[in-house]
């Protein structure tokens, strides 16, 4: 008993991380969808963080009322910069990417993410990295071979795979978008959104250890981007009033599925994984949503998939589970209750060991006489 519940303890940031990438997938199709009906990303983005903020606050309110620690102007700061990296600029570029170009190769684009999330926590200290050891030459040749495979992506197309779900569309009916087609611009505009991602992530590595309340940081990171997202869409949208206006179709549903998966719990589970994890844990599972997004994208968006996009895939998911497979051979400390549990045990046994005094054949045991209780005389 104790060794499964010791397995499944184990496999909860798996478990976690992959349920993550199903609600990527998810958002990546209806997104897609949505924008192609001619949504306005930057509308979509505030919309987004409104839900997020209205689904998750009230929970931080209600949970983290005893252990919130004092809001800081420090705290405060890091949230606002939090809050401008991720849900304004990286999802305002990351949106606009998606209409130039189709859900499966942003989706593969931003395979990117845990190279420059590596990056960026390798010279900041978080990641640990030996080049003498081979798990961290490892994780440095997959993230060169990552990126590689994200260029043989963007600027090698080849044949058109007719797979039997799509034959008769050619691939501007697949798109079905308003936006004309520019793989170059939308691989530039999704690559600087991930810049932005991974500075995202350490980020909120960082302020958690200062700020250790998932429910609270989540419902600032949303509410700060709404605010900010307000700001970047008044501009991008002024004189277009219509472009605020939702109905019951793919563009609320978008608006809502994205506030309450990728952000709200999104941003909640992501931070109990990286507290155990660490920030590159996070991203190293993003291959699994594009294969979902590969999918679904030829069935419901009718998206015609290249042999060149094909192989970039395959090489970039080569690349990050090299980086996965180093980050395995790491051994970052736990905080599981097992091993709570053994510390506290081998620390209890260390003071009885040094409150035993041998003297000669006879052994004493030293008591503190503070700790004695005596009998209640007036009983």
């Amino acid at each position: 008993m104790a060794i499964a519940m010791f397995s499944y303890d184990s496999a909860k940031p798996f478990l976690a991380v992959i349920f993550l990438q199903f609600g990527y997938a998810g958002m990546f199709t209806i997104t897609k969808h949505a924008l192609d009906e001619g949504m306005s990303q930057h509308v979509l983005v505030v919309y987004r963080h409104v839900v997020a903020t209205i689904i998750i606050a009230p929970f931080a309110l209600i949970f983290d009322r005893k252990i919130r620690p004092k809001m800081t102007l420090s705290i405060f700061l890091k949230i606002m910069l939090l809050g401008l990296l991720e849900p304004t600029i990286d999802q305002n570029l990351y949106y606009t990417g998606m209409k130039y170009t189709t859900a499966t190769f942003t989706s593969a684009m931003c395979n990117v993410l845990p190279a420059f999330a590596f990056l960026m926590a390798w010279a900041l200290r978080i990641e640990q990295v030996n080049l003498r050891k081979i798990h961290s030459q490892a994780k440095i040749i997959g993230t060169i071979v990552t990126v590689g495979g994200a260029m043989l992506m963007t600027l090698v197309k080849g044949a058109q795979l007719d797979l039997p779900w799509t034959k008769g569309y050619d691939a501007l009916a697949s798109t079905g978008s308003l936006t004309k087609q520019d793989p170059i611009k939308g691989a530039l505009m999704i690559t600087t959104g991930c810049v932005c991602w991974a500075c995202f992530i350490i980020l909120q590595a960082i302020t958690l250890k200062s700020y250790p309340v998932e429910l609270s940081l989540t419902a600032g990171i949303c509410f700060m981007g709404a605010i900010e997202g307000s700001v970047v869409a008044a501009v991008m949208e002024r004189g277009n009033p219509s472009a605020w206006s939702v109905g019951m179709d793919y563009k609320l549903l978008a608006a809502v599925y994205s506030g309450v998966i990728c952000s709200g719990i999104g941003y909640y589970v992501q931070g109990l994984i990286m507290k155990r994890k660490g920030p590159v844990f996070v991203t190293a599972f993003s291959p699994l949503s594009m294969v979902i997004v590969a999918v679904l994208g030829s069935f419901f968006l009718k998206e015609i998939l290249y042999m060149g996009r094909v192989l970039g895939a395959v090489v970039i998911v080569t690349g990050l589970y090299l980086v996965l497979w180093g980050k395995s051979k790491d051994q970052p400390p736990s905080n599981s209750s097992h091993d709570k549990a053994a510390e506290i045990a081998t620390k209890t046994s260390t003071e009885t060991q040094e409150m035993t005094v041998t003297t000669g054949s006879q052994e004493f045991v030293a008591v503190d006489i503070t700790k004695i209780r005596l009998p209640d005389e007036s009983a």
